[in-house]
């Protein structure tokens, strides 16, 4: 198996707080990683660990692997820049910027040095297809991307994450603030992407975990209990803690 992310004895702190404890994990390439446990078991920490967000907390120390294409992120000659346009982020609430619904898709693109309108014109249209809301916007694509649906807005930012191409996309809890018609619409794309992406996803929602990804990892009290294949975490895990977890024992 080909791994794009590789992740060795990782400790995470703010100030005093220990949040992630020698944590391990392995993301392969072109597949659905799921990351599962209750809140504040240190998910969303991890994820931001894997294209530095974590680093706009003062308080943040770190040490430990990790490892993109075989290279450490947090070697100081990284371009951080650079890093988060490889490694792309979903949040958990769509967060469009106030302007066009064409000058969001088109916003990274920019910061990017491409400016050509033609080029502009047709990476935006790609990046929408691939988002599944080319048809519901392109004859609007100079309106205010806040007049969009919920669903649409966390599409578009999906569009956005694409239309520079990363090789990663992490997605916090993608769906938690859209009904289930939104939801289903982001798992189906999440079906057609990994064709073309590593994805990692933070979810609560058990069923989108078994849905959606093909390995899964269970953190609890920031350690990683157990990971692998998700039908076999789901159906025969190995540790009691993770199935009290997935049949609702607690979390």
């Amino acid at each position: 198996m080909e791994y794009r992310i590789e992740v060795e004895n990782l400790n995470v702190y703010f100030d005093e707080l220990h949040i992630l404890k020698d944590v391990s994990l392995k993301i392969p390439k072109n597949a659905v990683t799921s990351l599962i446990g209750p809140s504040g078991c240190g998910k969303s920490t991890f994820i931001r660990t894997l294209n530095r967000m974590n680093d706009l907390i003062s308080t943040f120390k770190m040490d430990g692997t990790v490892l993109l294409d075989g290279g450490d992120i947090y070697n100081p000659k990284v371009d951080v820049v650079d890093l988060r346009k490889k490694v792309g982020m979903v949040f958990q609430k769509p967060n469009p910027f106030p302007k066009s619904i064409f000058d969001n898709v088109a916003y990274g693109l920019r910061v990017h040095g491409i400016n050509d309108k033609d080029i502009l014109a047709q990476k935006v249209e790609e990046s929408l297809k691939a988002a599944a809301l080319w048809d519901e916007v392109e004859n609007i694509l100079e309106k205010s991307a806040m007049g969009l649906s919920g669903g649409q807005q966390q599409r578009l930012c999906i569009a956005r994450t694409i239309a520079v191409e990363p090789e990663v996309i992490l997605m916090d809890e993608p769906c938690s603030a859209l009904d289930p018609i939104s939801t289903t619409k982001i798992e189906d794309l999440i079906h057609k992407l990994k064709n073309d992406f590593t994805i990692i996803i933070v979810t609560h929602n058990m069923q989108q975990a078994t849905r959606v990804s093909k390995h899964t990892a269970f953190f609890l009290h920031g350690e990683i209990v157990e990971s692998g294949l998700t039908d076999k975490i789901f159906i025969e895990p190995e540790d009691k803690r993770t199935e009290d977890y997935i049949t609702g024992r607690f979390g």
